[in-house]
């Protein structure tokens, strides 16, 4: 297989990117037109064979696309964020139409996150300042969990379906127990605030910025399922022990320009992570947490191993595929293009 496969997607800017959870073959794509400021949206989705990347299938909205999620019942059905607040439900084998609409958020939702564990529902994050859980069943909502501030991204523990987390426009990655009692915190265990310095002494070189600053992604790490890491407007990727809120942030990783607007980590090793930028590159990195500690502080100084530089507009997007030797990732940008590479061809150079 080539190094590198691409997709265009002229007229649409893409937002995120996602793989199916079934199949290695199946990449869907949400985008918007006039760079999601007006206009409509558009989600692609995209199998992989022979002959390339080719469509399977369209969905039209009305709005701006901002996030999706593939069902985890279902593997023909996606969600779709949009910017006029609704989350809308999709079928590969339906046509034009969503099978579900769920309309309730205020502001543009900007993210969308399927149960991994009971995958009997999902979790929605929007501009208007709430997280809501859903059931694809019902169309109103379960649950209301009030942030406060924009929050750009909420996702679902991996190991444990009761604990919700999200970072936002405050500076700040939150994590709700929904099994705790409702009372005034509405289920708010643990409030990090990103930017502080740890109590400890950095590693050597540069300080990452003390200063408040919007957390725009966040992503929980498939092996040591109390670690999240964050990224944002300052550039910097943190990673936290949710067990020790107070201790600062166990790694840093520095290197983007600009605003880091997505990461996830690898689903097949667990200090490897990936993150797209306003900078125009995808970075891979290890957190440092495999490596021997270093002298004189506790906080692991992360490396980048590899930088693909291929878009030439904002990265929006970026994901793993589960499947296969493990380091296949797909990623997105305003520049109309989606781009399939392996990231394991960056260790070696070759990317």
């Amino acid at each position: 297989m080539a190094s590198m496969l691409e997709f265009r997607t002229p007229g649409w800017n893409p937002y995120a990117v996602k793989y199916s959870p079934y199949y290695d073959s199946r990449i869907a794509v949400a985008s918007a037109a006039n760079y999601g400021i007006v206009g409509n949206g558009r989600v692609f989705c995209l199998g992989l064979g022979p002959q390339g990347v080719q469509i399977e299938k369209t969905f039209d909205t009305n709005d701006a696309q901002y996030d999706l999620a593939w069902s985890e019942i279902n593997e023909n059905q996606l969600l779709v964020a949009c910017g006029d607040g609704s989350i809308k439900l999709y079928d590969i084998n339906v046509n034009d139409f969503p099978v579900m609409n769920f309309h309730e958020h205020k502001r543009e939702t900007f993210s969308v996150a399927w149960s991994p564990i009971t995958k009997d529902t999902f979790a929605s994050s929007s501009w208007d300042g709430t997280i809501k859980i859903w059931s694809p069943a019902r169309k109103d909502s379960i649950k209301t969990l009030p942030v406060g501030n924009c929050t750009y991204s909420t996702s679902y523990c991996p190991s444990n379906p009761h604990i919700i987390s999200a970072v936002s426009t405050d500076s700040h990655l939150r994590i709700f127990d929904l099994r705790t009692p409702v009372n005034a915190q509405y289920h708010l265990t643990t409030k990090i605030p990103v930017h502080v310095p740890p109590p400890a002494p950095l590693p050597q070189g540069p300080a990452p910025p003390a200063v408040p600053a919007e957390i725009l992604t966040h992503d929980w790490n498939k092996y040591n399922q109390t670690v999240i890491a964050t990224g944002g407007v300052d550039k910097v990727i943190r990673t936290f022990d949710i067990r020790n809120p107070s201790a600062g942030p166990a790694s840093v990783m520095m290197g983007h320009e600009y605003a880091v607007r997505r990461l996830a980590w690898s689903p097949h090793a667990q200090d490897i992570l990936i993150s797209a930028s306003y900078d125009m590159t995808v970075r891979l990195w290890t957190d440092g947490s495999t490596m021997p500690q270093q002298q004189s502080s506790p906080v692991k100084a992360g490396i980048q191993l590899g930088i693909m530089n291929r878009h030439s507009e904002f990265v929006t997007g970026v994901d793993w595929c589960l499947f296969g030797v493990g380091g296949w990732v797909a990623t997105v940008g305003w520049d109309e293009r989606v781009l399939l590479w392996d990231a394991n061809k960056l260790l070696q150079g070759t990317q």
